[in-house]
């Protein structure tokens, strides 16, 4: 009988919860000759959704609980997860019901045939999304993909169910700035891919904002490509070119008319757009050292503040 750790990171889902349990209930009954845990990851919720996770424990030991000392983010949570999986596979799923649980059977029923290591799913259509938000996520595929080695599949969700193998290799890249999409596609593995239509939300708000998109985006092009850097020279150099050929056509205008004076607005004009271009590369190298930065310091990826296991131990304790 083979187990399968289900990693669900949630972060203020108190009303979603309980819907995902039940449908998820129903998946484990389906599947009688699967052992299952359920590692529910509280990120710092500031609602009910800690005690929720409690009262399912109460009703079912296959569901266990960690719970964060603060909000550390959905790759802290994801990583938290597969870390404290003991299945022999290991799937992330959203408790928000977007990523279906009924495709799980699939899913694993295609691992057994041995040809795959993972298999993982991906948005066919982005009914519902608003069009603005689909216009840009469409946009970043393209454009890391183009600056990237490492692919990542456009419309890919971090719903996919994976060989102990490969979670072991995920666990061994253990970088303080964490872009899940991009380390699954750098670590290899064959890995199938199953599409399916947009789903809505069972209960709740989406907690992605385009601010924390883009800043997730930024993880993902800085994670896995040095491309923004060689643009930084590339530009330095141009410019350093289009000066040079600048002075050369001032001091002929200057020796061939004699009015230096002329053409001010437009040599504020490229003052002005050649500091923006220097601070343009300030920045990306700065993003690049920021990241280094971090990752020097090394602070852990999360704290845990309770967990299902010290239930376990107070109760025996008590005992």
């Amino acid at each position: 009988m083979g187990k399968i750790s289900i990693i669900v990171p949630c972060y203020n889902e108190e009303a979603a919860l309980p819907i995902y349990y039940s449908e998820m209930s129903k998946v484990m009954d389906q599947m009688k000759d699967v052992e299952f845990e359920i590692l529910f990851v509280d990120d710092g919720s500031t609602d009910q959704t800690l005690q929720q996770m409690k009262i399912l424990n109460d009703q079912d030991e296959r569901c266990q609980y960690f719970s964060f000392s603060r909000n550390f983010g959905k790759e802290a949570a994801i990583y938290a997860g597969l870390k404290n999986a003991t299945g022999d596979y290991a799937a992330i799923m959203d408790v928000d019901l977007q990523d279906p649980p009924s495709l799980l059977p699939k899913m694993y029923e295609i691992l057994q045939t041995g040809d795959y290591d993972s298999v993982a799913t991906r948005r066919s259509t982005r009914s519902g999304e608003p069009k603005i938000r689909s216009f840009l996520s469409e946009s970043f595929y393209k454009f890391v993909n183009r600056i990237s080695k490492t692919e990542i599949v456009n419309g890919a969700r971090d719903y996919r169910l994976m060989k102990r193998n490969m979670v072991d290799a995920v666990l061994a890249m253990s970088e303080y700035n964490r872009f899940s999409k991009g380390i699954f596609g750098w670590v290899g593995f064959r890995t199938k891919w199953l599409e399916y239509e947009n789903i809505e939300r069972s209960a709740g708000e989406t907690k992605w904002s385009v601010k924390k998109l883009f800043f997730y985006s930024m993880e993902g092009i800085t994670g896995f490509s040095v491309a923004p850097l060689s643009l930084a020279s590339v530009l330095g150099i141009l410019f350093c070119i289009l000066s040079f050929l600048m002075i050369v056509v001032i001091i002929v205008r200057t020796c061939i008319w004699g009015d230096p004076v002329s053409g001010w607005p437009s040599l504020a004009c490229i003052i002005f757009l050649v500091s923006g271009v220097q601070l343009l590369c300030t920045g990306i190298v700065g993003e690049y050292l920021s990241k280094t930065y971090l990752e020097t310091k090394k602070r852990l990826i999360f704290i845990l503040k309770d967990t299902s296991e010290h239930k376990k131990e107070m109760k025996h304790e008590t005992v």
